[in-house]
């Protein structure tokens, strides 16, 4: 049975960064190209990301992590999602993300990595390609 409707995406800011511009204009591209966009404010621990998700019944989780805590944070979220037979949904994020970590990142299970200067048609693209691929597949 294919996914019909729009890719459901839920952008959220964990942790203490307080900084959520960037998390805004990427809620806004991903809402103008069609999405469904749930953004979840600032201060989210990663237990309220994944009920959120699983509640919006989201395709999509997109971490905006600013503070420097992304190893812990990216890895708390798919460890709860996992945990709660939700899996399926993929995370995605960026942020100030050393290039030394992107890597280990993925190998936790992030599915994609966007360091400043990625521009919000390239995000955009790419959870168009992937999200909605893995959605139906």
């Amino acid at each position: 049975m294919g996914v019909t409707g729009p890719i459901r995406v839920v952008v959220a800011k964990p942790g203490l960064d307080g900084h959520d511009r960037g998390a805004k204009v990427i809620a806004r591209a991903l809402r103008d190209a069609g999405m469904e966009v749930i953004y979840t404010g600032l201060h989210q621990t990663p237990e309220q990301i994944v009920d959120t998700a699983i509640q919006e019944d989201a395709d999509a989780i997109g971490l905006s992590i600013l503070s420097g805590a992304h190893n812990t944070l990216f890895a708390k979220v798919i460890e709860l999602l996992k945990d709660r037979d939700a899996a399926d949904i993929k995370v995605f994020g960026g942020g100030i993300i050393p290039e030394a970590d992107i890597a280990p990142l993925k190998d936790q299970g992030v599915a994609e990595i966007f360091t400043p200067g990625a521009t919000t048609t390239a995000i955009v693209d790419w959870v168009n390609a992937n999200v909605r691929q893995a959605a139906e597949a």
